[in-house]
Formats: C-alpha cells, structure tokens, sequence
C-alpha cells in the first residue's frame, strides 16, 4: 500500500465535529490527565486506549452510562492471556441495558421478501419481553439455564433473547436452514431447558416447512423441556407437544425483574463452523459483549437515535447478534428475513429507500454478486438516506470499492470490518472521522492491541503475517463449553504465540494505520515456500466477466504444493483453454507468477456454510481423499461431490 494513496472519501469537517469519537476524545481529555491533548489525532487516542487499557474500558462504561455496578477493580492478572478478569466486582444485566429506552419511538422493523411488514416501538417491545419473560421464570428458567432458538431474523427472535437474558439465563441460537444433525452438534452440546422454533420460512420465493425438522430436532435433544413454535411461515402443519408463541405469551406480566449477574458471567454461546469436526461451544460473557458492541455502534459506527441499522444476517451469524445491540444506543433496527436477490438484484435498494435505511451491512459477496448483476443503484434508486455501507464475511476487494462509490453512492463512508465469532465483535472496522483508502479496513478497534506477526513472532509493518492481539480485552471468550480446564481454548488462540491471541488471519498493516486481510492463515497458499493469501487470487479471478465466483486451494505435489483454482462460470460458459489463459493472465499481470495457478477447473456450485462463507480447508480434504467430517454445517454439502476424483487432479 502506497504511503501517498488518495482517499476515496473522507468526512467533512463538520461530521468530524460532530462525531461520537470526537466527543469520546473530549470525555477522556476532561477525566484524565494527559500531557498532551489528542488533537483529533485517532492514532494517537487508539495508541493510548492500549497503553492505558485499564482507564480506558472504565471510561467507556460511563461515556454509556452502562446500567449496572461497576466496581472499584478494573482488571485483575491483566498480563495474563488468557486468565485476565475484566470488571471482577461488576454485576449487571444486558437485556436492561439494551431495553434502557422505553418510549414510543421505533424500536424494530421486520419485512421479508413476501412483503410482510410488521414493527414495534421500544415500549412495546419492553412488554412483549415481559410477556415472554414471565413465562420462562415460571417454567423455572433460571440464571444460568440455557435457551435456544432455531430461528429467523425476525422480532420474535429479539424478545425471545433479551427475555432469556433478562432472567440471567444464557441464549444461543441458529436459523432454521440447518439440518437435523447440525442442530444436534450445536444445541445438544450446550442441553437447553427451552427451545424456540419456527413452523417454516421463506427463501428465494418458496416456503420451507421445517415442522418435521423441529420434531426430530427436539426427540434427538433430551434436556428441552418445552418447545415454543413461531407459526412464521402460517403452515397448516404441527409440530406435537409444543405451545405456540402466542399462547407463551403471559399477557398479565408488566413489568420485568431483571436479574443481575457478574460481568464475565455467559450472555451468548456462539459456534464455530464445524467443518472440521463438531463446532466448538464459544462462550462469551455478558458485560464484555456489551461494552464492545456499544463501543462499535457508538464510536466506530457514529450511531445514535436518528439512525436506522441494517445488517443482512442469519440467527447463525454473530453478525445477529451485533445487530441487535443497537438497541442499547436507541436506534431503529431494519431486520430482514429471505434472499436478497429476491424478486430482483435491486431488493434491498428497494428496502433502504423504503425504510429510509442510514447504515446497511451486507457481505463482500452480495457486493461482488450485485456488480456481477449489473446493478447500478446510484442511477435506479434515491439512497438519500444512506450515510454508510459495512461489510464483513469475508474480504472486500478494491475493485468492490470501486464498484460502492462508481455505482451506488459516492458520498458514504464504506467500511470494511473484520472479526468473528470469537471475539463476537471486530479486531478491525470503520472509523467516522477518517478517510476510507481502496481496499483497506480504515483502523483497529479502540482498546484492542492488534498487531501483524511473522511465523517467528516479530511484529511486522507494510508486510503479511498473522493478525494477532498483544493484550487482553474484554470481549475474549470467556472459554469454550464443556472445556474444564481450557485446553481446547487455549489450543484454538494462544498456541501459535505464547501469551498473544492469534486469530487465523493473513494481514497487513498499512502506512495510514489502516488493514488489508488476505484471507485466513489456515487456507494460506504455500507453493515454492511463498505465502499467499487466497484473497489475493479472488481479487484478480473476479476481474474475469465469465467467472462468478471461485475457490483457490494447494494440493500436495512432488514434495511441494501446487494452487488449484475452481471456477463457476456464467450460465451457458464453458471452461475452455483460452478463457483459462485470460484468467492466468489477469493473475499473473496483476499479482505475481507465484500466484498463477497449476491447473483451473470449472465446477458448478462452490460448497460454502449456512453462513455464505465458501469453505477451502473442507475442499481441500475432498481433493486428498480426506473425509469431510460434518457436512451438515454446509449449506450445500452436495456440491462437494464434484469435487472428488477430478481428473485435473490425478498424480
């Protein structure tokens, strides 16, 4: 990355003015004392968020006036990763925090691709969790107990969770597409005491029963004592021995009593994507996901009660989840359930004009599929609304950039972000009062000591190595379920490093202190001995008109390994030698001969995970003859069979 690159927009003077993290700033130079005053300089307060970790996470509880105890002790054993306890004395309770508005202003907004519409206000959504609430504590939910939701994107999934956390109980959830089986290896690990469910769902423009799943589903998990069905999709069909939402409901229940609980103590288990083996149970705590996500709404995203957030997620994704924190700071949240593509590429144009929509998160995917389409909203629709575009999921190229400023908006700041289910949260995202650089993530996260890593452990700038983070932070796992004494935790972050949370992704550091993620470290390319990430492969294919979409991996070769590139072709395009020398040369014009890969071969659909993310290491078993371990965390498992026994790849 050039040191002298020109933004492609950057905020007004005004805006940073006005800017929540021009305002935090101020709130820090007023209650420490610094030498120096930060000047607006984000560099510096980001610098100084770690340097102080201390002061500055206790000064981001009262900047949010967090309802709760906060304790006199910060942090304890805070060199230790993991074992460092943030807020040891703290107790509050999350479903309060997000519920802390209670007035007649828009709270949720659920549509989906039928045209269904319905909303609630924040002070009928505090009752509906009442209702939901009071019911739970009389079955004997308590702190503790475990809820799950096999659930869509839609307002009875919200009340369900925050009345679940409201009794101190802990939530987890996923969406309804998943199978039997994947359900099972989730939800039978953590035995729920209550399981909410959906009758069918809408997808593409068809309706799903998935009654039958949610029977077999609740036979294969002994601990559910009661199950709630959603009739979501109005189907005739019945799942027996259930109650139905409605009938859940305690209409008598006004008020709730929210229970307090310890600031490590579990809000949310989240799950890997199994497909390696059974997931892993990732446990993150009530305080620590609530102190990152309003930093992240607040400071990194500029959201406030004028605004209206959308995020396109499943109940399987932590992007749901980070989604609906912003309730805590007020905002109006757009939920939407479906295929965005349907009934047009302009769908979700359509809703942000609609709904007047300020910030819209999608995936790199969506974007890439849509310029793909030859979708150009800037000409077809108003935006007038639209100050932000987010993106996650995996890496948005630079010549997506290009494709948000020539064809959607020009005036929006576009921000990549990057985390995970790990940390629930991002290790790097957008920043309100800095510029945005073509295919940069614009900064690291306030308080998180990312760095870059060489295989030997050196920090590294201007090159690629491992994302990693040299301290500790609140939003770390509080462990993984069913791991007494941490071993399979301290497996999955802290092995490659001692005492540094190593994340999976190949990254670099810029000269503007901004990111560019190559992809994950585990599916990094390695011919000759060179590194490569697979981000850097996609970026040049997806150049290509004919091509859709790919997926690069190595395959074992002469003691060595070799790229191969899978291609999906546009309808009616077969893969001939000439289009695989336009695709060699695009690579290798733009990234280097290295890069060029050894044999390219089209497939017709690429095996990706509930969650859209396209799967190379389970590929790459397929290709060795490995066995696949858990096909059922894979939205498509079918489409790995084209992948066995390919003559392309014969020794």
């Amino acid at each position: 990355m050039s040191q002298h690159e020109q933004p492609m927009w950057q905020p007004s003077a005004s805006e940073i003015e006005r800017a929540h993290m021009t305002r935090f700033m101020e709130f820090v130079e007023e209650h420490t004392q610094l030498d120096v005053p930060f000047g607006g300089d984000y560099q510096r307060l980001h610098a100084w968020s770690v340097q102080h970790k201390e002061i500055f996470w206790s000064l981001l509880w009262d900047f949010f006036a967090v309802i709760g105890h906060k304790g006199e002790q910060t942090l304890l054993d805070g060199d230790k990763m993991p074992g460092a306890q943030w807020f040891p004395e703290a107790s509050l309770n999350f479903a309060e925090n997000l519920l802390r508005y209670r007035d007649d202003r828009v709270a949720l907004v659920f549509t989906n691709e039928q045209g269904q519409r319905q909303q609630l206000t924040y002070n009928e959504l505090y009752h509906q969790v009442a209702a939901v609430a009071a019911r739970l504590k009389s079955l004997g939910v308590r702190a503790g107990d475990r809820v799950a939701g096999m659930l869509p994107n839609c307002i009875e999934t919200i009340v369900a969770m925050l009345a679940t956390t409201s009794l101190g109980a802990v939530w987890s959830s996923c969406s309804p597409d998943f199978g039997v089986q994947g359900v099972q290896d989730r939800f039978g690990q953590i035995e729920p005491k209550v399981m909410f469910a959906v009758d069918g769902y809408f997808y593409n423009g068809k309706t799903l029963d998935v009654s039958d799943k949610v029977a077999a589903i609740r036979n294969a998990i002994p601990s559910i004592e009661t199950l709630v069905v959603i009739p979501f999709a109005g189907l005739n069909s019945a799942v027996p021995n259930t109650i139905l939402w409605h009938d859940f409901m305690d209409s008598t229940a006004r008020d709730i009593e929210f229970v307090p609980r310890a600031f490590n103590d579990p809000l949310y288990i989240m799950f890997s994507s199994g497909t390696t083996g059974v997931p892993k149970c990732i446990v993150h705590g009530i305080g620590g996901t609530l102190l990152q996500h309003m930093k992240e709404h607040v400071l990194h995203t500029d959201l406030d009660r004028h605004d209206n957030l959308f995020f396109f997620t499943t109940c399987g994704w932590m992007m749901w989840n980070w989604l609906v924190s912003g309730l805590a700071v007020g905002s109006r949240l757009s939920l939407f359930d479906g295929s965005p593509f349907y009934p047009s590429p302009e769908a979700m144009f359509n809703l942000i004009d609609k709904e007047h929509i300020t910030v819209f998160g999608t995936s790199a995917k969506f974007l890439s599929a849509l310029e793909k389409a030859g979708v150009k909203p800037r000409e077809t629709h108003s935006l007038k609304s639209l100050r932000s575009i987010l993106t996650t999921g995996s890496v948005l190229t630079p010549e997506s950039f290009d494709f948000v400023y020539r064809d959607i908006k020009q005036d929006l700041c576009l921000s990549s972000i990057s985390g995970g289910t790990d940390i629930i949260s991002c290790f790097a995202l957008g920043n309100p009062i800095l510029p945005v650089y073509r295919g940069q993530l614009q900064s690291p996260g306030l308080g998180l000591a990312v760095n870059v890593y060489s295989e030997q452990g050196q920090a590294l700038k201007g090159e690629k190595g491992e994302l990693v983070c040299e301290q500790s932070f609140p939003c770390m796992p509080t462990g993984f379920w069913n791991d007494p004494d941490g071993t399979n935790y301290h497996k999955a972050y802290f092995e490659r490093f001692d005492n540094i949370w190593a994340h999976g992704d190949y990254a670099e550091i810029t000269p503007q202190f901004g990111l560019v993620i190559y992809g994950r470290s585990d599916t990094v390319l390695n011919p000759g001995g060179v590194r490569i990430g697979t981000a850097e492969i996609y970026r040049q294919v997806e150049k290509v008109e004919e091509v859709l979409e790919s997926i690069a991996v190595g395959q074992r070769w002469n003691d060595d390994e070799r790229v191969v590139l899978f291609v999906r072709l546009r309808e009616g395009i077969v893969l001939d030698e000439s289009l695989r020398d336009k695709i060699k040369r695009s690579i290798r014009a733009n990234a280097t001969p290295r890069h060029v890969p050894a044999v390219i071969a089209q497939v017709y659909d690429i095996p990706r995970t509930i969650s859209g993310k396209i799967v190379e290491l389970a590929v790459r078993q397929v290709i060795h003859g490995e066995t696949v371990k858990n096909t059922d965390a894979l939205a498509n498992p079918e489409a790995l069979d084209e992948f066995k026994e390919r003559k392309e790849l014969a020794r």
